[in-house]
């Protein structure tokens, strides 16, 4: 599948949150839900609830938008 532009730019970014939050556990983002639009991060929530209602009342496109719950390895499989 092929990344827009912006979709790329969300994806980098969350790399990048997601990296600092696994070196540093004092970040703000370590441990957090990430929402970000179009390149900037526009949510951090406890939950991945409260996270879903922000992005949904900033009507966000869902094509422009990514989300990562930072400070999780996700190189591991985990099974249910």
């Amino acid at each position: 599948m092929q990344l827009t532009p912006i979709q790329e730019k969300n994806r980098e970014l969350a790399e990048r949150i997601n990296e600092e939050a696994l070196r540093d556990p004092s970040s703000p983002y370590a441990g957090k839900f990430v929402g970000i639009i179009r390149g900037k991060v526009a949510v951090v929530a406890d939950s991945l609830r409260e996270l879903g209602k922000s992005l949904e009342s900033l009507s966000a496109d869902r094509n422009e938008t990514f989300c990562i719950e930072a400070g999780r390895d996700y190189t591991k499989v985990h099974y249910v």
